[in-house]
């Protein structure tokens, strides 16, 4: 397998069929921490779109038949297969999308390993509905089915993560599909596409159209033969596609933004807390939609919290994304960059106050990477309730610090926002933390921890974070439909 770094200009091909098939046209694709065009990226339309389509749609009925242990071989081949390469794909991750190498080697590419791995696993172990009607002589149970073609939309900020978190459980259920990843980090699903075939996936099966939302994305949501689609974006984008879905009543999955709080509480462990709560609000430079973008601490700790807490943000490290002592590396994109600044600006323009980061804590870069996109730890204090900063997704190293006095006042600002994904809370009470998760309006709630996943349970958030949720039984529910047989004896 060659190695993504060795070209000094990558150019991608879309995978349909079982084979990369060139483009005319192309996009740039920028690397982070440089500014520079290192990547041509397919700038697929419709046409491209139909070709996929048509190839999964072939290839459907073949593979559907597989038994899901025989499906299950090829998932773990797969996942063998990348894990073979981690090296080669942890650069490429941290190359296309500006993270850290150390954070693409210890989470993206081991989790895009073992997503194959556990839903190989979970697929073997489900269970239908069986009911029996004596007096009228009938015995009713279900199956599930495969649904068809199914159209994966995949973002930028966990490329093959989450690309994988979704082909897992499509194709272990039985189902084709045509995956769009984000434009902006393409390589590392171009670099699986070259092990499918080694792995037995047969072609068609895994089919993947590289381009933008507006053209690709958009023939593949408006597609007569694709009967499900499963996203994970923004909520500005995900009614777009319920909007073009909905002439054809599709299946739709959305796992969508998050304005995440973090409620501290004056019986908290303070150092464990802040030392979490600043992993939680900049790992992978904020952009992960369950980072905590507001803090909420108990007034009578609050300012012990806020120096405590400042001091520990500016102890994390943002630099080079191949420096493994930096915590953070580049944002994805210069548009991106200013819009986070932006937020910054705005808070401040409000009369809220900038404590560490943007505008206070210079950068030491060398000069190959002045042009990157980096942007230190942020943390404001002083924002409203009601400012943009409060209540908009900014999805980067931002978060804002508020004081409360009551539990009631903390439940309340915590829901004040249309998104509702996660919420962290720290309390050593135990009846506190029980009676919060519950009032949050948030599909995760993690208390004295965050990002304590068990892949098993229900993944996904309420309002406007999100429709359905992602997991085993739930994927697994999503990627197949139900059917009732009753028989009479």
């Amino acid at each position: 397998m060659q190695k993504a770094e060795q070209r000094s200009t990558l150019v991608l091909e879309n995978y349909i069929g079982g084979k990369f098939i060139p483009c005319q046209r192309h996009i740039d694709s920028y690397n982070p921490s440089t500014g520079e065009v290192y990547c041509k990226v397919p700038d697929s339309g419709k046409e491209e779109v139909e070709a996929a389509v048509a190839a999964a749609k072939e290839a459907f009925p073949e593979w559907s038949a597989r038994s899901p242990r025989q499906r299950a071989e090829v998932l773990n081949k797969l996942a063998d297969l990348i894990e073979a390469h981690l090296e080669e794909f942890a650069q490429a991750e941290s190359r296309d999308q500006g993270k850290t190498i150390s954070f693409a080697r210890a989470v993206d590419i081991p989790r895009s390993v073992y997503n194959f791995r556990f839903f190989a696993t979970s697929i073997l172990h489900h269970t239908t509905d069986c009911s029996q009607m004596d007096a009228e002589g009938c015995l009713n149970y279900t199956i599930r089915c495969p649904v068809g073609v199914a159209a994966l939309i995949s973002p930028w900020n966990f490329p093959l993560y989450l690309l994988t978190w979704k082909i897992a459980p499509a194709i272990a259920a039985g189902n084709t599909v045509v995956a769009k990843p984000s434009e902006m980090t393409s390589v590392t699903s171009w670099m699986m596409c070259k092990l499918m075939q080694q792995a037995g996936v047969p072609p068609g099966v895994v089919n993947l159209v590289f381009g933008t939302g507006a053209k690709a994305g958009d023939a593949l949501v408006g597609h007569p033969d694709v009967p499900l689609i499963s996203f994970t974006g923004s909520t500005a984008t995900a009614r777009r596609i319920t909007e073009r879905s909905a002439p054809y009543c599709k299946k739709l999955s959305l796992e969508l933004g998050g304005k995440n709080p973090s409620i501290v509480f004056a019986d908290a462990d303070l150092d464990q807390c802040i030392q979490t709560t600043v992993r939680s609000s900049f790992s992978n430079q904020g952009e992960i939609c369950l980072c905590t973008s507001r803090v909420y601490v108990e007034r009578s700790i609050y300012s012990e919290f806020m120096v405590k807490f400042v001091a520990a943000a500016r102890k994390w490290k943002t630099g080079l994304p191949s420096d493994p002592s930096n915590n953070n590396g580049a944002l994805i994109s210069k548009e991106h960059l200013e819009k986070v600044r932006s937020y910054v600006a705005l808070a401040k323009s409000e009369g809220g106050v900038i404590h560490c980061g943007e505008g206070i804590d210079q950068l030491d870069l060398p000069e190959q990477n002045r042009s990157g996109y980096f942007m230190p730890p942020t943390v404001l204090s002083g924002v409203g309730d009601s400012s943009r900063v409060m209540q908009e997704e900014i999805f980067g190293p931002v978060v804002c610090v508020s004081p409360f006095d009551t539990e009631d006042e903390a439940v309340a600002r915590g829901n004040g926002v249309r998104y509702g994904l996660g919420a962290a809370v720290w309390s050593r009470d135990v009846g506190k933390v029980h009676r919060m998760a519950k009032r949050l309006q948030a599909g995760m709630v993690w208390t004295n921890c965050w990002m304590v996943r068990d892949l098993n349970l229900p993944f996904g958030g309420m309002k406007s974070s999100g429709v359905g949720r992602e997991g085993a039984r739930d994927s697994y529910h999503f990627f197949t439909e139900v059917k009732c047989v009753t028989i009479k004896h």
